[in-house]
This record gives structure tokens, C-alpha cells and sequence, in this order.
């Protein structure tokens, strides 16, 4: 196969994030250090939260969500299944077990429906991990008000949601933790990485300690004089984060506002694009996308069809696409957990897939990517 043209995601390296990177090159100080912290910093500031935690991914930050939360074997976590399995995954290296919800469904939602976790909340239902999916939020509130009232804890799956918000807060500062990513396709792409967000002093304390080993003082805090040995406190893990790509961040970070609300512009124009078409269904279509990151423009079309329609995108076009496995239909959890039905979720699965969206896509190249997607929609149809 040969590369497309349009690719689904891109990233464009600036000169000052070149810049930013050799200056800690040549700063000697390449595990988690200085620009991590200073990351933090910023990043907590932006999200109007004490602590930001840095990790070596959203899926380990997840996981010691999950672990400063008491979750463990016994108990059930709540998650959609609409999103990437590292949401579950994170829950099952706890030893507890993933429960699935169903979907909103209505108005091209495909977020966690509020109503299905409440059904689905049982005696050993620990906690709920929402995804705000592509950036778009869900009824936060309604969750966190319902969570609190079952004594229930409410970690955020905020990955595609870095410039979102819910009201007057940012997501991923609802729960007793937000989990973010840094993985390249993401809002905020610069390789592997996370954070966790945090209100908790105890919380931010013992998720420092634990992403290092469970060791009582880092390398850094050794460096500065602060310690002269360390001990284990704890079983820990080796979930650090790195101040190169921390460097990368922060440059990064600096533009992302700019970048989100050219994303906002694109989606805006997709919907202009496309929103008119009878066999074309638009996720979030009529939402508000001046609350979202915008990380992804979801199209939904008959299953039968989805296929040809991203082949001839592909093949015709030069177009890329992607898709996203429901994960309660994935082999390793239908082996471990059995059949579970989620009809509005299976459909959703089977009938979305995800079209160019990044902050430097042209007005030109959208306009091809629209016309394409019609194209392809009309002679697939036409073919039978």
C-alpha cells in the first residue's frame, strides 16, 4: 500500500519545538527533571488543578487511578465500550472487572449514556471511568452527582480531551483523577506519554510515589539535595515520564490553543460539507464545538457500506481512514467475559470511521477530503 495523500492525523514539528528539545539535549538532564515539572505546572495552571502528574502513558495513568482509588480484585469498574481498550485494560491490572454501558446513541452521541451506568451499577461497583470521546463532554455533572450519591468514584478518561471543557471547569477535573494523552495521534501529540490530574494532595502524593517505584525520593529530589538515599515504601511501577519529550510538551503546549480552535473551524466546515447528505451521518453533529478539543470528525454510514466506502477513499482518493472496534467485541474480552450486548454501541462500531482532521489539513485539501467522502458514499450505493 502506499501512503495516502491525506493521512487521518499529521503532525507538524515547528522550529522552537527542535529548539526546545536540543536545549535539553544539551542540558545533561534527560530522565524526569526541570521541563517535567515545569510541565506539570503548566499543565495543572491551564486545567485550574493542584496536581498534574506526568506518566510514561494515559494507560498507566489510568492504572494508578485505578490503584489510589482502592479498586481491586472483587470489585467492578464501569466504562464504555466505545473507546480504546487501555480504558479496560487498566482496570483488569487492578484484578477488577470491566462492566460495559450502553451509549447515548441519540443526536450522533457516543458517549457513555448517564442512564445505562446508573442500570448497570451494582453491589461491587467501585468506580466509573467516562470517556469525553473525541473531545466531546458528557453529562459530567449528571455522572459525578449520581457517583456521589452511591458513594462511587469517578475517574476521567480525558485522552482526546486536553481545551475541552463542561461549564466553566476543563475536563478531566471532575473525578477524583483525569487521565490524559500524549500519544502522537492525540490533540496533544508529541510520542509516548500521559498525565494525571488531580485535586487530592494524597492522591498527587502517593501517584508521585508510585509511578517511580514506590520509591520515597526520585532522582531529581537527589540531585537537588533533598534526600541522600530513598527508600520503597511501596510496590510501585516504572510509570516515569521523561524531560525530552516534556520539552517537546511544553513548546507544544504553547500553541495548542490555537491549534483546537482550528480544529473547531474545520469540524465546523465538515459540517457544512457534508451534514446536508441523506446516507451520511455526522457524530456530534449538532454540537457545541466551542466546548470540545475536536480530535476527531467521526462520519457514520450503513455497515454494509463502510468498507467500500474507506477502500474507495483509500484507493480512488488517496484519502485515509480509521475505525474503532467496540472493545467489549474484542477477542481477549469476549474470551474472558463472554457475549455482552450493546446494541447502540454495535452499530455505532460497526458504522463509524474517522476522516482527516489536524490543525494545518487546507481549506483545500478539506474540500477534497468532502467531495471524496460523497463520491465514495454515491458510488458505493449505486454499485448496490
Amino acid at each position: 500500500m502506499t501512503p495516502p495523500q491525506i493521512p487521518v492525523f499529521d503532525i507538524r514539528i515547528e522550529p522552537q519545538d527542535l529548539e526546545a528539545v536540543e536545549r535539553t539535549l544539551r542540558s545533561g538532564w534527560l530522565s524526569a527533571g526541570p521541563e517535567t515539572e515545569a510541565f506539570e505546572r503548566e499543565f495543572a495552571e491551564h486545567l485550574g488543578a493542584k496536581h498534574v502528574l506526568a506518566t510514561s502513558s494515559c494507560t498507566t495513568a489510568l492504572h494508578l487511578a485505578c490503584v489510589v482509588a482502592g479498586v481491586g480484585p472483587g470489585d467492578e469498574v464501569i466504562v464504555p465500550s466505545l473507546t480504546f481498550a487501555a480504558t479496560a485494560n487498566a482496570v483488569r491490572y487492578t484484578g477488577a472487572t470491566p462492566v460495559f454501558a450502553e451509549m447515548v446513541g441519540a443526536d450522533g452521541d457516543l458517549n457513555i449514556d448517564v442512564v445505562a451506568v446508573e442500570a448497570a451499577i451494582g453491589p461491587r461497583t467501585r468506580a466509573v471511568i467516562p470517556v469525553h470521546w473525541a473531545g466531546y463532554p458528557i453529562e459530567i455533572e449528571r455522572l459525578i452527582e449520581l457517583c456521589e450519591a452511591r458513594g462511587l468514584t469517578v475517574i476521567e478518561d480525558a485522552a482526546h480531551s486536553p481545551w475541552a471543557h463542561y461549564g466553566s471547569r476543563q475536563l478531566g477535573t471532575y473525578g477524583l483523577a483525569g487521565c490524559f494523552s500524549f500519544f502522537p495521534n492525540k490533540v496533544l501529540g508529541v510520542g509516548e506519554g500521559g498525565a494525571l490530574c488531580t485535586d487530592s494532595d494524597e492522591v498527587a502524593e502517593r501517584v508521585r510515589r508510585l509511578r517511580s517505584q514506590g520509591m520515597s525520593a526520585s532522582t531529581i529530589d537527589r540531585q537537588r539535595g533533598k534526600a541522600m538515599g530513598y527508600d520503597v515504601e511501596e510496590l510501585g511501577y516504572n510509570y516515569r515520564f521523561d524531560d525530552l519529550r516534556a520539552s517537546l510538551l511544553r513548546s507544544r503546549f504553547a500553541r495548542l490553543g490555537g491549534e483546537v480552535e482550528r480544529r473547531r473551524e474545520l469540524i465546523g466546515r465538515y459540517r457544512e460539507l457534508l451534514g446536508g447528505h441523506e446516507l451520511l451521518g455526522i457524530a456530534y453533529g449538532t454540537h457545541d464545538v466551542s466546548r470540545s478539543s475536536c480530535y476527531l470528525m467521526g462520519i457514520l454510514v450503513e455497515p454494509e457500506m463502510r468498507s467500500k466506502v474507506r477502500n474507495r477513499l483509500n484507493d480512488e482518493h488517496g484519502i485515509q481512514t480509521t475505525v474503532y472496534p467496540a472493545t467489549h467485541q474484542l477477542t481477549a474480552y469476549v474470551q474472558t467475559y463472554g457475549e455482552v450486548s450493546l446494541p447502540l454501541t454495535e452499530r455505532a462500531a460497526s458504522s463509524l470511521f474517522s476522516i482527516p482532521l489536524f490543525p494545518h489539513l487546507t481549506d483545500e485539501q478539506q474540500d477534497r477530503v468532502g467531495a471524496a467522502v460523497v463520491e465514495s458514499v454515491e458510488r458505493v450505493t449505486e454499485a448496490g
